[in-house]
């Protein structure tokens, strides 16, 4: 990975109100223990990370919003590839690293992340 890479977010289809993304999709739940889930631009576009989530894992998505490798650097939350997650292959994973943030600063930053994958706009969607 390198800064310009793009990190493919899923988008559960509740976090999607009144069209716009809210930024619960770019911050990590609790079970998540501090590391956000993307997919790794550089292992896969987003219409292929999108069919991965949906079809192979089973899991619903309204589509892909991402945030490139240098904006989660600027807000402190470094991203890195995490292959193996859960000790399952999966080579195209990637965390966003929100370790150390307190509940009121990873609210901040998603909500800045948010914005800036808003403004790239969906890179892909799925049909409603």
């Amino acid at each position: 990975m390198n800064p310009d890479t793009l990190l493919h977010r899923q988008i559960s289809p509740p976090w999607v109100q009144k069209n716009r993304v809210t930024s619960q999709a770019f911050r990590p739940m609790p079970k998540d223990k501090s590391l956000l889930s993307v997919y790794d631009g550089d292992l896969i576009d987003a219409e292929a990370s999108w069919q991965h989530f949906t079809v192979t894992q089973g899991f619903a998505s309204a589509g892909v919003c991402a945030v490139s490798v240098a904006e989660c650097a600027q807000q402190n939350v470094p991203a890195r590839p995490d292959p193996d997650p859960d000790g399952k292959p999966f080579p195209e994973h990637a965390v966003i690293d929100f370790t150390g943030k307190g509940n009121s600063a990873a609210e901040k930053i998603s909500k800045i992340l948010r914005n800036k994958a808003e403004a790239r706009g969906w890179l892909y969607q799925a049909d409603v």
